[in-house]
């Protein structure tokens, strides 16, 4: 639990650091950019095909029915618009896991190695390639766990439990295994995710529901026209900016985590964060005294 609250308050630190600030403002100019592309070409697509099927559902015909006789006119036409919104929010806060693991992770780790771990050994366990297929491959399972899951989200109480659960699985697969793959072997890698499974599944899922945060930003970018060109690129940026504290969470819990394990494995201490200083043995005279 220490190494939990410690690591969590120096990712904290860590996110007001002039260069993790610019590097959380990198994949916004690629989200953006692929926003506007989606939006230009597939937001009037998408919000038509949901209005159709809103208004063609004769289970929701009864509850049009009731807003109608409330005064409230084309009800499925505002809500389409959100139903779209809610759909989309988990497939970008996915993409953008990507672009923090392919893009930023690495970057923050160098800074966090460098600045409290840098005498810790980097023995290369993993390299860019499989790292990205093993986010390819996560990614993969929790988009298809969220398809299936969408039905499960009518539920009031699921929706608020579901999407953060998946949100965290991915984080913590995705973020822990790029944290360690520069500086622990397999073997150390495997093992810390075999210890620390269920710490490092809890800082994934406590990322997931602050994550979700942020879209309430992105709704209100929508609901309120005018504020549209402002709130909507906010949004995106604390999208990325969380991303980015997790990925400082996962670096300073996991490169500790290692740090201890080495220091159990050869019998010495733990170390601070800094890097633990060489310990030196006495060296017996030559010609002892009798």
């Amino acid at each position: 639990m220490a190494l939990l609250i410690d690591s969590f308050w120096r990712a904290a630190a860590y996110c007001l650091h002039p260069r993790v600030i610019a590097l959380s403002l990198l994949p916004l100019l690629l989200m953006l950019l692929l926003a506007w592309v989606a939006s230009h070409f597939f937001w009037g697509i998408a919000v038509q095909a949901v209005r159709f099927a809103l208004e063609s559902s004769d289970i929701l015909a009864m509850v049009w029915g009731w807003f109608q006789a409330w005064g409230i006119e084309q009800a499925p036409a505002a809500i389409a618009p959100l139903i779209v919104v809610v759909l989309s929010t988990p497939v970008i806060m996915i993409f953008s896991v990507l672009v923090v693991a392919v893009i930023m992770t690495p970057a923050l780790v160098t800074v966090v190695a460098k600045r409290r771990f840098p005498l810790l050994e980097r023995k290369r366990g993993a390299s860019m390639v499989a790292s990205l297929a093993w986010s390819l491959g996560a990614t993969m399972a929790a988009m298809a766990a969220l398809v299936v899951s969408v039905p499960l989200w009518l539920i009031p109480p699921l929706v608020l439990v579901l999407p953060p659960l998946i949100w965290g699985w991915l984080t913590y697969r995705v973020m822990a295994f790029d944290a360690l793959a520069e500086h622990a072997s397999r073997q150390e890698r495997e093992a810390i995710f075999k210890c620390h499974r269920m710490r490092l599944l809890t800082i994934g899922i406590l990322c997931g529901y602050l994550g979700a945060a942020p879209g309430i930003v992105w709704a209100s970018g929508v609901l309120f026209a005018a504020a549209f060109f402002v709130l909507i690129p906010l949004a995106v940026w604390i999208y990325t900016l969380v991303f980015a504290f997790s990925s400082l969470w996962f670096t300073h819990y996991a490169l500790d985590a290692l740090q201890q394990l080495r220091a159990e494995q050869t019998g010495g201490p733990a170390g601070g964060g800094a890097g633990a200083a060489p310990t030196l043995t006495p060296i017996a005279p030559a010609n002892p005294a009798p």
